[in-house]
C-alpha cells in the first residue's frame, strides 16, 4: 500500500502536493478550533470532555505532521525552483556567447 501511495506522489507535482496539504491542514486546524470551541461552551461530563481532549491531542498531532510535511515539501519546491533558475541562466549565456556573438561577427 505504502508503494503504491510513492508511486502515486512520484506523478503529482511538488507544489499540488502542498495545496493538497494545506488543504488538509486547514481542515484539521477548523475541527480543532470546533473542538476547542466545544469544550469551553458545552458542559460535558468528565467521559465526555476526555473523549474531546483525546480528539483535540490527535487533532494537534495530525496538524504538527502536516507542518513537518510542508516545510519539508516547500524546500523541495524551493530546490525545484532553483534549479529551474539556474537553467534558464545557464541557457541565455549559451544564447548569448553563442548566437549572439556569431551574429556581430
Amino acid at each position: 500500500m505504502a508503494k503504491q501511495k510513492d508511486k502515486r506522489r512520484e506523478k503529482i507535482s511538488v507544489a499540488t502536493e502542498i495545496d493538497r496539504l494545506e488543504e488538509r491542514r486547514a481542515r484539521c486546524q477548523d475541527n480543532l478550533e470546533r473542538a476547542e470551541f466545544r469544550s469551553r461552551k458545552e458542559k460535558l461530563s468528565e467521559k465526555e470532555r476526555q473523549e474531546l481532549e483525546d480528539e483535540m491531542v490527535i487533532l494537534n498531532e495530525r496538524v504538527q505532521k502536516l507542518d513537518k510535511e510542508l516545510v519539508m515539501l516547500r524546500g523541495e519546491n524551493r530546490k525545484n525552483m532553483l534549479l529551474s533558475v539556474a537553467l534558464l541562466a545557464i541557457s541565455a549565456l549559451f544564447y548569448y556567447v553563442f548566437l549572439y556573438n556569431e551574429e556581430e561577427s
